[in-house]
């Protein structure tokens, strides 16, 4: 039998390889990497290597087959789909999942996580518009034929050899690489920006260039105040629940999109998505401390988060956070409303989109070809283990 790499390991090669791409593509990075290396040695020289490696990026798909696909690629890497985001109540015309590893083994060995989304063209009000974004995607392929080739063999030999593992973290890397040149002229791309800016940077593009990539921080207000400090131009509002003594969920902020030279049919423009990111991670909510959560969040008052238990025992005897060993459970997942909150910060002039409630997880999971993973069963299950 041949030697497989374990999927764990071709993650964190993958991993590694796409924050080298990104430093490169996007200096700011770097930036982001130093303070957010400066901040976490501060708050905790001893803290697990995990952190300094976590990473989560992003990615928008156009097609249902490039969805379907690109799930067939994140099982090579021991990522599966977990969660559904539908950020069409904000104004985005996406629909989104977590790609990740699922198992406390492979989180601890590498818990790089991808949240992708997938273009809702049925919520593009132009007819004609959906059927020239349609066209438009159908001439695109987002992978190689290697890449294609690898996805193959591992799925029908069990895994990849040492060389094949090597190759198709190459070929995939190609699949996530930010390119210059539009596939689209100027005229149509301003029809797509007319629609929706984030539509553009979906379908006028080769392929679903990473648009960040986000390291992880022990304390996201410090990280904030350093960015401000060094000039970055940052987000101007943490997105995520309020700074707390036991930090829950999820908190998120960035700096602004980089407006980038770009080539449409031969005529100079510029285009604006790719962005950097910072997060810090806290306990996962249960349903019940989500419903809570939600509820809080949903109140204008300011003061309304006062009513969220703020001491661990409170917290735990109230069952509204998954521990055990009296210790939290890290959350693995993401947030509908801060996803959307960065995604339109970056977006500067973008109008206010109304789509309505118009959710669709069946139709999300009839593209991907499987349902996605319950993330609250994920929890649940980790904190009954012992």
């Amino acid at each position: 039998m041949p030697a497989f790499v374990e999927p764990d390991l071709i993650r964190a090669q993958f991993a590694a390889a796409l924050s080298d791409m990104y430093r490169a593509e996007v200096p700011l990075y770097a930036d982001l990497l130093d303070i957010v290396a400066g901040v976490n040695a501060r708050v905790d020289p001893a803290a697990p290597e995990r952190i300094a490696v976590e990473r989560h990026g992003a990615i928008r798909l156009g097609t249902a087959d490039e969805l379907a696909m690109m799930a067939r690629a994140f099982a090579v890497l021991g990522m599966a789909p977990v969660g559904y985001y539908d950020l069409a109540p904000a104004g985005v015309p996406v629909h989104s999942t977590a790609f990740r590893p699922v198992t406390e083994a492979a989180l601890a060995a590498n818990p790089f996580r991808v949240f992708c989304s997938l273009l809702r063209i049925d919520l593009i009000g132009d007819a004609a518009l959906r059927d020239d974004v349609t066209a438009i995607l159908a001439r695109r392929a987002i992978f190689s034929d290697v890449a294609l080739g690898l996805i193959t063999s591992a799925e029908r030999d069990g895994g990849l050899d040492e060389a094949g593992a090597r190759a198709f973290v190459a070929a995939l890397l190609e699949t996530f690489r930010w390119h210059s040149d539009a596939t689209v002229d100027a005229e149509t791309y301003a029809r797509l920006s007319a629609q929706h800016r984030l539509i553009a940077d979906i379908v006028a593009f080769k392929g679903p260039h990473i648009n960040h990539l986000t390291p992880r921080t022990l304390d996201i207000d410090a990280v904030q105040a350093q960015m401000l400090a060094r000039g970055i131009d940052a987000k101007a509002v943490i997105e995520g629940p309020p700074a707390r003594k036991i930090p829950i969920l999820l908190r998120q902020t960035s700096f602004k999109a980089l407006t980038e030279a770009v080539r449409f049919a031969g005529q100079d423009g510029q285009h604006t998505a790719r962005f950097g990111e910072i997060e810090q991670r806290g306990a996962a909510l249960t349903p019940k401390g989500r419903a809570l959560y939600d509820r809080l969040l949903a109140d204008p008052d300011p003061q309304a988060f006062c009513a969220f238990p703020d001491d661990l025992d409170a917290l735990v005897a109230e069952g509204l956070i998954y521990v055990r060993n009296d210790a939290p459970i890290t959350y693995e997942d993401f947030l509908p409303v801060s996803a959307a909150g960065i995604f339109q910060s970056n977006l500067t002039g973008e109008r206010p989109r109304d789509y309505g409630d118009t959710s669709s997880q069946a139709a999300f999971e009839t593209a991907l070809g499987r349902a996605v993973i319950d993330p609250f069963a994920l929890y649940a299950a980790m904190a009954t283990n012992p």
